[in-house]
């Protein structure tokens, strides 16, 4: 699948809708008190970076780089489109958004995300691409709902 992907502002009906998506579904797999995904106002923050990717002029997904420092970033709200599952789109948001991390010269990327099932397949993808489970990061704490991975750049 040939896509592309874009700076993206977070203005357009087709992110606002997927982002909603994302975060409707989070909260019904985690407890609120556990769950991190940032709203529209969160991924407006600077120090955020958000890409939209597209197939042709259909969106499929996207993916958010949030600076921790210097050195060390933070994968945030990475999504597929559902009708676009299992067809490499998540692969190809991750291999983008770890070569963005090269350039900006990060040492580390980490992630935050549920510790339940359905996030089985996304702890593969990440696993595939040499991250690995680690301590909580940042603002975070231990929580049975979450797990912590982290890739040395």
């Amino acid at each position: 699948m040939n896509i592309n992907l874009t700076l993206d502002d977070l203005t357009g009906a087709e992110i606002i809708a997927l982002i909603g998506e994302h975060l409707q579904n989070m909260s019904l797999l985690s407890p609120l008190e556990s769950m991190h995904a940032l709203n529209l106002e969160g991924l407006k923050k600077p120090g955020v970076t958000i890409w939209s990717a597209w197939k042709e002029d259909e969106l499929v997904g996207c993916g958010t780089l949030k600076e921790l420092d210097n050195q060390h970033g933070e994968i945030k709200s990475m999504r597929t489109a559902l009708a676009h599952r299992r067809k490499g789109v998540s692969r190809r948001i991750l291999q983008h958004i770890i070569e963005e991390t090269k350039q900006r010269g990060y040492k580390r990327i980490s992630l935050e995300m549920g510790s339940m099932d359905a996030f089985q397949p996304a702890r593969r993808l990440y696993e595939s691409f040499g991250f690995q489970y680690y301590k909580p990061f940042s603002d975070y704490i231990e929580d049975p709902n979450s797990v912590f991975m982290t890739k040395k750049i």
